[in-house]
């Protein structure tokens, strides 16, 4: 049997309902997105720049960057405008923003390449890359190597060393050379590290080439010892004497006393800890 239309009396209120909170929920959202009268409108670029500096000095980040970007937009032209995009690389790092202090780095650097502070640029980029790539420094911790990414780690040394070697008499190059020296120590270490995870599982041919990578690329970094070793045990599973008797010729010549003849590759503690 056909029910009447007034059998269902709730039908049209329950919409009449939901129309109305819609209608209410839109309204309260134009109200909120409606934003009050800015502050710094007629602000000349000098005073923009003064209160981002203010804002800086403060450790407001987040409102310094905010008056360099409108400072960049109103004023595109002129020492101002060249000073904020000099100082938003850093604002936006110390913000926590390090994706966009790394644009912000790249971006000077192609705009401004002659530019006097161009070599502060350069170490700014590398010390946003080293520090972002903090977690590699764990290797002296309890955090597994093989768990973090080394791009940090690899741009941060491209960095630093296009700034050595174009800016050598820079009064950032000592910091950028010790840290170079750091970074090369760490990957070189990440290398072996990875190898010696390959040797675990029986992956020798895989141990061998990121060992051999390692000494290649990385020939005065401590972990060469370890690498030479992982050479070592690699060509002696694969069944490969002459190479096996050939690394540890070279190991012997350059490290008679080394703790692996007697650990060998089986310790009790990880070996980021050893250091």
């Amino acid at each position: 049997m056909m029910r009447s239309l007034a059998a269902f009396p709730a039908v049209p209120a329950f919409f009449r309902l939901i129309t109305a909170l819609l209608l209410a929920l839109t309204l309260s959202a134009c109200g909120l997105m409606k934003e009050g009268p800015d502050e710094t409108a007629g602000w000349s670029a000098g005073k923009l720049y003064s209160e981002a500096k203010d804002s800086m000095n403060e450790g407001a980040w987040d409102k310094a960057a905010k008056l360099f970007e409108k400072l960049e937009a109103r004023y595109p032209y002129g020492r101002y405008a060249q000073q904020a995009q000099l100082e938003l690389g850093y604002v936006y790092w110390k913000a926590g923003e390090p994706g966009s202090a790394l644009a912000a780095c790249d971006r000077f650097i192609k705009l401004h390449p002659n530019h006097p502070a161009v070599d502060y640029v350069y170490y700014l980029k590398g010390l946003i890359n080293f520090n972002d790539d903090l977690g590699f420094a764990a290797y002296i911790s309890t955090q597994d190597p093989t768990e973090r990414d080394p791009k940090a780690a690899r741009e941060a040394f491209d960095t630093l060393r296009e700034l050595v070697t174009r800016f050598p008499n820079s009064k950032y190059t000592p910091d950028a050379t010790q840290r170079l020296q750091y970074l090369v120590n760490a990957m070189a270490s990440h290398e072996v590290h990875v190898a010696r995870y390959y040797i675990k599982r029986g992956a020798y041919i895989a141990a061998a080439n990121r060992a051999q990578y390692a000494v290649k690329t990385y020939p005065d970094a401590p972990a060469i010892e370890e690498a030479l070793y992982v050479l070592v045990t690699a060509y002696d599973n694969l069944g490969m004497p002459d190479l096996r008797d050939d690394a540890l010729r070279v190991m012997r010549q350059n490290y008679p006393n080394s703790r692996y003849y007697k650990d060998g590759l089986v310790r009790k503690v990880p070996w980021w800890q050893l250091w």
